[in-house]
């Protein structure tokens, strides 16, 4: 299995684009993505290198797997 790296926020945010995530707006460094029929928005801050530890939270938050994650990777 693939370890996840760092990835630019652009990255992150084509991943869960392709889920049906669309962006609601920004908030200084920060990108709100918001999805009907969730409760929680996705933050996605703008880095050039998002760490793993933030990325982890993302997948958990949309409750997807990590598997599931890295394919939509590998589509940006």
């Amino acid at each position: 299995m693939p370890r996840l790296t760092p990835l630019s926020w652009e990255k992150i945010v084509c991943v869960f684009g392709k889920l049906g995530y669309r962006k609601a707006g920004q908030k200084g460094s920060h990108v709100k993505l918001e999805k009907a029929g969730t409760a929680r928005p996705l933050i996605v801050p703008r880095y050039n290198e998002v760490g793993i530890d933030i990325i982890h939270n993302l997948i958990r938050t949309a409750a997807i797997s990590r598997e599931a994650f890295l394919a939509l990777l590998d589509r940006c």
